[in-house]
């Protein structure tokens, strides 16, 4: 039997096997409908998850760079205007933040500025990827700030390396890989429990015109339907009745996959990113 010994690549195997295996048992015993739904909001998920996390790794570099660039005598404004901005952000909380991104996607549908489905899962991806990219601009900065208490910093200086590519190319790129991968696995697992988290709250409506059915169904979404959350409801039956355990993977198998999927992976997530942490002593 081969034992994988690094705990970020077992896990990742776990995932992709019980993946395989879920995938599989639905092909077997769910409805062809259910199966679609299920394959579209797994798509439409992933397509915003990836989105959000590019969103939110390219809004925190450019904070950060912005952040130690204009901080100077010349540009002070400027820095305190986007310290100013963050501080708004982290005031408000994120699923808070999510919601009025919400509100405003209903008003664009409802004013036909948005019409697609891409285009409402791009803008979610965005609203998410402001909301997000706070972590990834305060671990630049706190990376830039380490190595620039050390002797590396000033020597790369004196030989004629120019500030832009010592912070991006030595640092960033050649000293802080980890650190940048490990938040990146780190974002994909807050992504997903914050869409899923959203699609929760908005699944009574956000006005008579447009609710939760007028946007594109995603794993929280579907999850959210009566029945699913039927599906999940029969598992109290188990307490009364165990041996209606078979019957929920065979009968009630929407919901449960959904939730399993969901569940299963920021669990793996988790084991990965703590693996990496581990790994690389983060």
């Amino acid at each position: 039997m081969i034992v994988i010994q690094r705990k970020d690549i077992r896990w990742m195997v776990i995932w992709v096997l019980g993946a395989m295996i879920i995938w599989t048992w639905n092909i077997i015993f769910l409805n062809k409908l259910s199966y679609k739904l299920i394959q579209s909001a797994i798509i439409n998920t992933s397509i915003e998850v990836i989105f959000a996390v590019m969103f939110s790794l390219a809004f925190g570099w450019l904070q950060s760079m912005a952040l130690y660039f204009f901080d100077s005598s010349q540009r002070r404004n400027i820095f305190l205007s986007i310290i100013f901005m963050q501080n708004i952000i982290r005031s408000i909380p994120q699923i808070i933040g999510l919601l009025i991104g919400y509100v405003i996607l209903t008003l664009l549908i409802m004013n036909g500025v948005v019409s697609s489905h891409l285009g409402q899962i791009l803008w979610m991806s965005f609203i998410i990827g402001i909301f997000c990219s706070l972590e990834v601009s305060d671990l630049i900065i706190e990376r830039i700030n380490y190595f620039k208490k050390s002797d590396y910093f000033n020597a790369m200086l004196c030989c004629g390396v120019k500030e832009r590519r010592i912070i991006n190319r030595e640092i960033l790129l050649k000293s802080s890989a980890a650190h940048l991968f490990h938040k990146t696995i780190s974002l994909f697992g807050v992504v997903i429990f914050l869409q899923c988290s959203i699609d929760f709250i908005i699944s009574i409506g956000l006005s008579l015109d447009v609710s939760l059915s007028n946007f594109p169904v995603t794993l929280g979404g579907l999850l959210a339907k009566f029945d699913s959350k039927q599906d999940i409801l029969a598992f109290g039956a188990m307490f009364m009745d165990i041996t209606y355990l078979p019957r929920i993977f065979f009968e009630h198998l929407q919901g449960v996959s959904i939730a399993l999927i969901i569940v299963y992976t920021l669990l793996c997530l988790h084991q990965i990113a703590d693996g990496i942490a581990q790994e690389y002593d983060l």
